[in-house]
């Protein structure tokens, strides 16, 4: 395996695997007791949350112009939305609980506002991983559907779940899986073998 292929493998599955081991540790409920860790962990994973949504745009990217720009953009509205849920209802809300001010803070806007952004954000996360499984099936048949199905699988339980566990860790990991597969399924050394024996083929003739 290429240099190259291996710091895509990395790139697609290991921002989902690091949240996935975060969420191992997430607290179940916002309290006083652990407001701290839960601002600090939002804080840690800000960074991480928006390169879930890059993932799909790198599998996908160079083959089809439109597929390309479409992937691109549904995981831009996912790291958008889905970030402004970390900011709200896990680094506002844990920061408001964590200076004792408590009901009067708001902290139940603040979920509710993060609750509907993350939402938008992460419908457009499902809806990316069936556009590129879509344009996969259409590229490489039946090997793509693995991966597609974990991805989206993976998305739904990110939607329901967030990264809580158990499912919303399970989440994660098909994510990552399936991003994983998705690759192999573009990159398996019997496709590239005939790509590269048709690329010959073309030059010859």
């Amino acid at each position: 395996m290429k240099p190259r292929q291996i710091l895509l493998y990395v790139a697609v599955v290991v921002p989902a695997l690091i949240l996935a081991a975060v969420g191992v540790t997430h607290p179940q409920h916002l309290t006083a007791q652990n407001a701290e860790y839960w601002r600090n962990l939002h804080i840690a994973i800000l960074p991480i949350v928006p390169l879930v949504g890059f993932a799909p745009w790198l599998v996908v990217r160079g083959h089809d112009a439109f597929v390309s720009w479409l992937t691109a953009i549904l995981g831009f509205v996912y790291a958008v939305f889905y970030s402004a849920l970390d900011v709200l209802a896990g680094i506002g809300a844990g920061g408001l609980k964590l200076d004792g001010m408590g009901a009067a803070s708001g902290i139940g806007v603040m979920y509710d506002l993060g609750r509907n952004l993350g939402f938008i954000g992460s419908v457009a996360l499902i809806a990316v991983g069936a556009v590129v499984g879509l344009a996969l099936f259409r590229r490489v048949g039946f090997s793509s559907l693995p991966g597609t199905a974990l991805v989206i699988v993976g998305a739904v339980l990110f939607l329901k779940y967030h990264i809580y566990f158990p499912f919303g860790v399970l989440g994660q990991v098909c994510l990552a899986v399936g991003f994983a597969a998705l690759v192999f399924a573009v990159q398996r050394p019997g496709r590239i073998a005939d790509a590269a024996r048709l690329t010959t083929s073309s030059r010859q003739g």
